[in-house]
């Protein structure tokens, strides 16, 4: 991909925070189109899966007949990034999730549903993301954490909870995930993250 090359991100508009998202990829000059139909992946250099309820999203996806190209296009190389109930839907293995929940799967994450509390104990902090020299405004509504990783995930950023430090952004490859909605904080440097990596990834 040159540099002048127009970057097509989708981002899945069955559920959740899809306009915040969109807004954050365009102040970074990609172009962000709404994912609701299998047509609607061709072409797109990444995708975005927001925040939301990870069950009806599931239910959605297969509703609109999605989830299997989806799941497909994850598989041959499209880059990814989840906020909160995306990270849910990109792990392989989730606890505490409905019987017949399913998830897109390739991060090699386990990752527990609901793990900070119900909507009243959403909360909000300063994260250290990576190397970065300052925070990160994170809001946690809902939130998973991670509760085991896999040898070819990268650790982001952690938030203590319980006497442990409980993981809140990984990344794998061409897949990256928060627990936390940086789409709300105005703060776009986690999408400017998920941009560089697309940028580098070579999709075209």
């Amino acid at each position: 991909m040159t540099a002048e090359t127009v970057l097509r991100i989708g981002v899945l508009a069955v559920q959740g925070d899809v306009r915040e998202h969109r807004q954050a990829l365009e102040s970074l000059g990609a172009t962000a189109v709404p994912v609701r139909r299998p047509r609607e992946l061709d072409g797109i250099h990444g995708i975005v899966i927001p925040g939301g309820e990870s069950t009806v999203i599931d239910k959605l996806l297969r509703a609109f007949d999605l989830f299997d190209p989806l799941q497909a296009a994850l598989r041959e190389g499209l880059p990814a990034y989840g906020s909160c109930a995306g990270m849910i839907l990109l792990a392989d293995r989730i606890i505490d999730g409905t019987a017949d929940q399913q998830t897109l799967g390739g991060l090699d994450i386990t990752v527990r549903r609901n793990a900070f509390g119900r909507q009243v104990d959403s909360f909000e902090q300063d994260v250290t993301y990576a190397a970065w020299p300052t925070p990160l405004h994170a809001v946690f509504i809902r939130a998973p954490w991670v509760e085991e990783i896999g040898p070819s995930v990268e650790v982001l950023a952690c938030v203590e909870s319980a006497g442990r430090q409980r993981p809140v952004a990984v990344r794998q490859g061409l897949l990256l995930a928060t627990s936390f909605h940086p789409e709300v904080t105005g703060d776009t440097r986690v999408h400017a993250h998920f941009v560089d990596m697309v940028r580098e990834s070579g999709q075209t």
